[in-house]
C-alpha cells in the first residue's frame, strides 16, 4: 500500500524478483490477491490515516505476512489498536541508533518522522522490536502471533545505513514460507 513510498522501496522489492501491486493508500485490500502485503512510508499524522487503518485491520483477518516502514509502522500499531503521539522533536537523518529488543545490537538507521508509537499501549500478542537508543521511543513492533512486523526506520534508506535492509529479505522469506504448496 502506498502511503507516500520512495522509489527506493519498490526498488529494493523489485531487484529482489517478486511482483509487486501498488496500489493507493485508500484501497480495499478485499478483492485483491496478494501473498504478502507492504505499508510503506508516507507524511503527516498517522491518525489521519482511517482507511488504511480500517484496510489493515481487515487485512490482519487473512493472516498473510505484512511488513510497515515509518508511517506504516504507525498504521500498523493503530491497526492492532495501540496509539500514537507527535514527538516534541522528530527523528530526521542518518544517524538514528535502534537497539533491536532481546539483544545487544545496534542499527544506525535512517528516519524522518515527527509521531510514534506509544509502548505501553500496545495490546495483547504485540510487542516492541526495536527501540531508539536516544531517546526510549519504539523503532519497530511484531506480532507474537502472526507474522506482522514494523519498522519505524527506512530499511531502504539511500543515502544513509543500509545495514537493515536484511528486514527486507526476512519479510520476504515470510511471504514465501505463507505461500500454500502450487502457490507463487
Amino acid at each position: 500500500m502506498d502511503c507516500g513510498a520512495k522509489a527506493n522501496i519498490l526498488r529494493c522489492l523489485l531487484a529482489r524478483q517478486v511482483e509487486v501491486i501498488r496500489l493507493p493508500w485508500n484501497h480495499d485490500l478485499q478483492n485483491i490477491e496478494y501473498d504478502g502485503l507492504f505499508l510503506s512510508n508516507g507524511p503527516g499524522d498517522p491518525k489521519a490515516c482511517g482507511r488504511t487503518i480500517a484496510a489493515l485491520r481487515r487485512a490482519f483477518t487473512a493472516g498473510r505476512p505484512i511488513f510497515g516502514i515509518c508511517l506504516g509502522n504507525q498504521i500498523m500499531a493503530l491497526a492492532a489498536g495501540a496509539d500514537t503521539y507527535k514527538l516534541p522533536y522528530g527523528h530526521r537523518g542518518q544517524n538514528q541508533p535502534c537497539v533491536e529488543e532481546g539483544t545487544m545490537r545496534c542499527y544506525i538507521t535512517s528516519q524522518n518522522h515527527g509521531y510514534a508509537v506509544r509502548g505501553e499501549t500496545l495490546p495483547r500478542g504485540w510487542e516492541p522490536w526495536f527501540t531508539n537508543n536516544n531517546d526510549g521511543t519504539i523503532e519497530g513492533i511484531r506480532s507474537s502471533r502472526y507474522p506482522y512486523s514494523a519498522v519505524q526506520f527506512h530499511p531502504e534508506g539511500c543515502p544513509g545505513p543500509r545495514d537493515t535492509e536484511f528486514l527486507i529479505d526476512r519479510f520476504l522469506d515470510q511471504v514465501r514460507d505463507h505461500v500454500p504448496a502450487g502457490g507463487a
